[in-house]
């Protein structure tokens, strides 16, 4: 039911931007919620009297299918619903004052014009907003003063006509109240879609962080974290061998793999360029066990290779460096920013993985003294450093507890 009036909300609005589409959504519902109101309202007449009240009735059901047809008039242009729909409306209201005159309430529809004004066009065309405020606000008065009785043809019934000004009043409320209720809903669902989106940029605390103080530089000095560096032995010729679509959904798939499965060991993400996958622990949130967190991940990362290669018919290896160490992180540039980390530590891992050897997770020295009681390591030896020198490094080859990886990876 909600997925069938969803896609009514959405009729007429294929080709717009988002927020336009938006806007027309809200004008769709609020049509939708008038056209109800004005068949009830026909059914109303007729059941009272079908001849004494028969034009009021067939205006209403006129301006019910003008309410109808709004989706279509998107079409012509993203204002050309609003627009119509709102003087149609007005048009045929004002001939029901006329016929019933001033006591039934009908003019109090003119008042709610300008409130679903700002609703259906939102704050982009001012000048059209104050066009329908001022129709309105000119019809309401021109009602008041022209129909104190009205001209339809027979004595109507006092009765009746309270009736029919308290049955204005609750069907203004109600369509004001649906139409504000929707545009408020669809605002937050854009909000969240954002804010999801932003999450997935930047950590959840650093875009806080920006939310609440967006001039304020973002920069942090981290005293201890491991820093991740990772590629895909062979890419080159692999990708030259897959072609670009197919590349890119290798990637896609190993990537997203790998970016669960650092959510799986709160790990943090920091970039990928092309082959290469980073990641850091023990950034934004400082935690004691930041280099176990980021040992377990990277021995997981093996299991999500192999599977990736079978997936795409290749043998796929990853190289992997991790170093332990100071890091400062912090949000850089303003079109397109990232959080990024940088310090002697980065660098390192950079270099153990470009050091390193397919199918191996390659560690500095401080990070296996770090993780030595928990895991097992194979000496490598002193190894030539590019920036470092020779610097003695190891290979992470399990946990002690081989939990290595949440299955659900």
């Amino acid at each position: 039911m909600l997925q069938r009036l969803g896609r009514l909300a959405e009729l007429g609005t294929d080709g717009y931007s988002p927020k336009t589409r938006r806007r027309l959504r809200n004008i769709n519902v609020a049509c939708y919620t008038i056209a109800v109101s004005c068949l009830l309202f026909a059914f109303t007449y007729w059941a009272e009297d079908a001849r004494l009240y028969n034009s009021a009735a067939l205006i209403n059901l006129a301006m019910m299918c003008a309410a109808l047809l709004v989706p279509m008039v998107h079409r012509i242009h993203e204002v050309a619903g609003a627009v119509f729909m709102a003087f149609v409306l007005m048009g045929g209201l004002f001939l029901i004052v006329a016929l019933l005159g001033r006591e039934s309430g009908i003019q109090i529809n003119f008042v709610a014009a300008s409130a679903l004004a700002f609703i259906i066009l939102e704050l982009r065309r001012l000048w059209l907003i104050a066009l329908i405020v001022a129709s309105g606000i000119a019809l309401h008065i021109a009602a008041w003063l022209l129909f104190r009785h009205g001209m339809a043809p027979g004595v109507i019934q006092e009765g009746f006509l309270l009736r029919l000004y308290i049955t204005t009043v609750v069907t203004i409320s109600v369509i004001v109240a649906v139409a504000v209720y929707y545009a408020f809903w669809t605002a937050e669902q854009a909000e969240a879609e954002t804010e999801a989106l932003l999450h997935r940029i930047l950590p959840v605390q650093i875009a806080e962080r920006l939310k609440a103080r967006p001039d304020a530089a973002v920069a942090d000095s981290f005293e201890d974290a491991s820093v991740l560096f990772s590629d895909i032995a062979g890419f080159v010729p692999i990708a030259r061998r897959l072609g670009a679509l197919r590349t890119v959904a290798m990637l896609n798939h190993l990537v997203k793999r790998l970016d669960r499965l650092a959510a799986a060991h709160g790990v943090e993400k920091i970039k990928t360029i092309g082959d290469a996958y980073m990641a850091v622990s023990g950034v934004p949130d400082r935690t004691p066990d930041h280099a176990a967190r980021l040992a377990r991940m990277a021995l997981g990362m093996h299991a999500i290779a192999d599977a990736t290669g079978k997936k795409f018919g290749l043998s796929l290896k990853l190289r992997i460096g991790i170093a332990k160490g100071p890091v400062m992180a912090g949000v850089i540039g303003t079109k397109r920013f990232g959080y990024d980390i940088w310090g002697d530590a980065v660098n390192l891992a950079a270099r153990l993985e470009s050091s390193g050897e397919p199918g191996r997770i390659h560690v500095s020295r401080s990070f296996q003294e770090a993780l030595s009681a928990d895991f097992a390591f194979a000496p490598r030896g002193a190894t030539e450093i590019k920036g470092v020198g020779q610097e003695e490094t190891w290979f992470l080859l399990s946990a002690a507890d081989d939990a290595t990886q949440p299955q659900s990876c």
